[in-house]
């Protein structure tokens, strides 16, 4: 793939990524674009690097939040990792449920039916982008109009039990929902679902935004694991059939990608944590319905 069109993909997805925006969608749209096919395994794959990369940037900004809030005492650490276990597990049964539904449904009766099939259509991107807009958009609103709580508010230095911003395992569940069922959908922003489920279900914005950024950090790993074993199965089956494919190739451009993506990923943070802060998070779900309006518009002309 020529480096140009893996830099601009890098910095789509990481300034997409960290906002609630979806960078998948982005990133899709982008490829179709490009003329390049988002459901091959090369582009599965520097897909999920680019989650990687993104993945890093999460860390270094939030480590210093992390370390005050979920590593400032045993207690804190302990009543942390119990919630991350719950929102993941859930997380996992959920997006696994979704994938079976779907295959049994959607791609019922087709040869070895792969969820992955559904990152190039955009008929799908287009509602996906318009849900997560709505939750986002209604999140943003009700936040608005709720009085400022300071308990909510996380303070280095104040009694551990309150480090996690006073998250509840219901709130923690209600994030690891939501985002198992933004896994197989392009356009359903995993970073603005999670973080509107939060307010929603009463959370504070800051504890919301660090959870779900935690969530990120646990899920992208295995995630990256997955695609590289499906590349591995795919070049087999391309190399008995006698079109090999550039193992070596896909991987220098996906950790080329990495790198952008890593420092474009800074660059968002900073953009949605000041948006969040100012109370402006239901600007991002109008941004998200009038990106599904030109998606769908997209795949209404061919692409």
């Amino acid at each position: 793939m020529p480096i140009l069109k893996v830099i601009i993909l890098a910095i789509v997805q990481g300034l997409a990524e960290l906002l609630p925006v979806s960078s998948s969608a982005h990133v899709v749209v982008a490829e179709r674009l490009m003329g390049l096919d988002p459901s091959a395994p090369q582009m599965t794959l520097l897909l999920v690097m680019l989650h990687t990369g993104t993945m890093f940037a999460v860390i270094v900004y939030f480590w210093k939040t992390w370390k005050d809030a979920y590593f400032s005492s045993r207690q804190a650490f302990r009543r942390f990792a119990v919630l991350l276990i719950l929102a993941t597990v859930i997380t996992g049964i959920v997006g696994e449920a979704l994938k079976v539904i779907l295959e049994k449904t959607l791609f019922r009766g087709a040869q070895k039916a792969e969820i992955e099939q559904l990152f190039s259509h955009l008929e799908l991107i287009a509602p996906a982008l318009a849900a997560a807009g709505l939750l986002i958009l209604i999140a943003g609103l009700l936040e608005r109009r709720q009085m400022k709580d300071p308990t909510l508010v996380f303070t280095p230095g104040t009694d551990p039990v309150y480090a996690e911003g006073l998250l509840t395992g219901t709130q923690a569940a209600w994030m690891g929902f939501v985002q198992g069922l933004a896994l197989p959908f392009r356009g359903f922003s995993r970073s603005g679902s999670t973080i509107s489920a939060g307010l929603l279900a009463g959370a504070a914005k800051q504890a919301a935004e660090r959870f779900s950024f935690a969530l990120a950090v646990v899920l992208t790993p295995p995630v990256v694991a997955m695609e590289a074993v499906r590349l591995l199965k795919a070049a087999h089956s391309a190399s008995q059939a006698g079109s090999p494919i550039d193992l070596h190739g896909a991987l220098v451009s996906s950790l080329l990608g990495m790198v952008f993506s890593f420092f474009a990923g800074l660059l968002a943070l900073k953009w949605l944590s000041s948006w969040l802060e100012a109370g402006r998070w239901y600007l991002f779900g109008i941004y998200c319905l009038l990106a599904s309006a030109v998606v769908f518009s997209l795949h209404t002309r061919g692409f």
